[in-house]
This record gives C-alpha cells, structure tokens and sequence, in this order.
C-alpha cells in the first residue's frame, strides 16, 4: 500500500515536550515515514509553532509540568478550531472526557501511551481529515 504522503507534502506534527523519552519515542514513529515532529513547551509555543508552520495535528500531554493540557487546547481552540488534537493523560476520568468532546479533541490517549495505539490514532486522523494513510502500515527499521 503507497501512503498518500506525496499529495500532503510536507508532514507536521506538533507534541508537547517532555522531560522523559516521549519526543525520542515519537521520531521512531515518525521519521521512516517521513513525518516531521515539533516540540512545544507551552500554549504560548504551540501557537507560535501553529502560526508559523503548516500544522496537521497536536499531541497535547494533560499532565504536561509547563501547561495545562485542557487549557492549551483551548488557546488553539481560538484561532484554530479545525486543527485535529489528540490528547494524552494519565488520569481519563469522566469530567476531562467531557471536556475533551467539548473540545472536539479527536482522541484522548491514557499514559503510558501504547505506541500501536498512538499509530492507529494517528492512521484514523489522517486517514478522515487528510485522505492520507501515511500512518497506515507499520514500517520496520
């Protein structure tokens, strides 16, 4: 199966920072297939990022230590209600689900993220939003 990665050209993907191996984690998933990940600390970076470069979607952690997750989402919310955001979290309880759905997060993750969970996420988002599967198949380094 050929990913759709050509008609998006370039690929970005925004993710909040971490102080563990997250980011590291997240290159291992995308850089074969040629999708290239952004770090932001804040909300404030994150719409920085977001103004500055074509953006395809947000990985939002909730218990980030520099932001609120919620409270990101909704600054991007503002100038960027159509971005697609998936949401980690290590405490899914029902009133962060509420919140998420108001948010129209596309998906909310728990932590430890299971990184087949994360990829099959992610192939759903870009598959709906993009037509693209360039998180289809799994690829093998």
């Amino acid at each position: 199966m050929v990913s759709n990665l050509s008609k998006l050209e370039e690929v970005n993907v925004l993710a909040s920072e971490a102080n563990w191996a997250w980011p590291e984690a997240l290159r291992y998933i995308f850089r074969p297939r040629g999708v290239n990940l952004l770090v932001a600390e804040n909300a404030a970076e994150f719409v920085h990022v977001i103004k500055s470069k074509r953006i395809h979607t947000t990985i939002v952690d909730m218990d980030s230590e520099t932001s609120n997750g919620l409270a990101t989402i909704k600054i991007i919310r503002m100038d960027y209600p159509l971005l697609p955001c998936i949401l980690l979290t290590s405490r899914a309880g029902q009133s962060l689900l509420d919140e998420a759905l108001r948010l129209d997060v596309f998906s909310v993750i728990d932590k430890p993220v299971d990184m087949c969970i994360l990829r099959q996420q992610l192939n759903r988002l870009f598959v709906k939003k993009y037509s693209s599967s360039v998180f289809g198949e799994e690829i093998r380094s």
